[in-house]
């Protein structure tokens, strides 16, 4: 595994997902009966900061159905966590208008590149242009004095 399993962490982890997902209105328990489910989900409200308890919720009520759905998004949720602790790895977001994202896209696709490759590319590529301007542009000046003398 690459990843470490921090179990306090992943507990709260869990909490806060089942709660959100309660929140918005989904049935996070494996009960029908709704004065149940309120039952359930208001032990889990009191289980906040027990890792132990929350793990034996998970394990006694949570739905089947989002057995996948907790363990792909905790999985999610640790490479996250630890990619974060590297500058390097750590992912970074740019806001960009739908247009400009496209034509980004286009060109990305037509150099059979990433899109962070394809700004790279586009970065060196204008500051090659204006070191040659700026070489050119001296290399015209010398030529003129030069003539003038």
């Amino acid at each position: 595994m690459k990843y470490q399993k921090l179990e306090n962490q992943e507990a709260d982890w869990k909490w806060k997902y089942l709660i959100k997902k309660y929140r918005e209105g989904e049935n996070i328990t494996r009960y029908e009966e709704r004065s149940l489910q309120k039952n359930i989900v208001e032990k889990l409200f009191t289980c906040h900061n027990k890792p132990a308890l929350i793990e034996t919720w998970v394990e006694s009520h949570m739905s089947p159905n989002l057995k996948v759905k907790l363990d792909q998004a905790i999985r999610a949720r640790r490479k996250r966590f630890f990619n974060a602790e590297k500058q390097t790895t750590k992912k970074k977001s740019i806001d960009l208008e739908y247009t400009v994202w496209l034509r980004l896209a286009k060109y990305s696709r037509k150099m059979k590149m990433t899109l962070s490759e394809t700004i790279n590319y586009i970065i060196d590529e204008r500051e090659t242009k204006t070191l040659y301007q700026d070489q050119i542009s001296m290399m015209k000046a010398s030529i003129k004095e030069l003539l003038q003398k």
